[in-house]
């Protein structure tokens, strides 16, 4: 739906909404302090409606604003997807969109694997759910417990997994480059 379209239905709104609250034009014009004029040019959309005049009149109304113009339900927001299985890893995405900042609750089984450090475009946030995670980033190796977070920049070498202890279970956003908001974990320059 187009703003014209939106627009074009705020009119016969306000009109349906003053008309169920058997309210004149005169008394919302008193209560709004907006003349009656310009209240009835809104209602027939000859005037362009702005939020200065909506919001006196939604208050009046004591109604969202959302209802004056018509906005569109807000969708169901739960993210529903399946887990997806990559090499041994169970990932369950948290975000609907494909491309920009990705996340996924991810759980790593118990298992004991020799770090194969990797790079690419992005940037990333992990935070430890349960069990411990092993992070190797450049030339850091660390274990990180329940309630711990790290974040880097994907183009230093990096790569995570189980300890070997047991399964982890932790959280990752991941974000291409524009996107990334800290800068902390970039390599220093000499």
């Amino acid at each position: 739906m187009s703003t014209d379209d939106v627009l074009a239905g705020v009119g016969p709104r306000l009109r349906r909404i003053r008309k169920e609250r058997e309210v004149t034009l005169a008394a919302l014009s008193e209560a709004t302090g907006i003349s009656v004029s310009t209240l009835s040019r809104l209602e027939s959309g000859l005037r362009r409606p702005s939020l200065e005049l909506l919001l006196p009149i939604a208050q009046a109304h004591q109604v969202p604003l959302d209802e004056l113009v018509g906005a569109p339900a807000v969708e169901d927001p739960r993210v529903r997807a399946k887990p997806i299985v990559r090499g041994g890893r169970t990932h369950w995405p948290l975000t609907r969109q494909p491309g920009g900042l990705q996340a996924f609750k991810v759980l790593e089984p118990q298992r004991k694997h020799a770090p194969d450090p990797r790079t690419h475009e992005g940037y990333e946030w992990l935070y430890v759910l349960s069990g411990k995670l092993r992070l190797v980033l450049g030339e850091h190796d660390v274990v990180l417990a329940a309630g711990e977070a790290a974040e880097f920049d994907t183009r230093v070498p990096h790569w995570f997994g189980s300890t070997g202890e047991g399964p982890v279970e932790f959280l990752s956003l991941f974000g291409p480059q524009g996107e990334r908001m800290h800068v902390r974990a970039r390599p220093a320059r000499s």
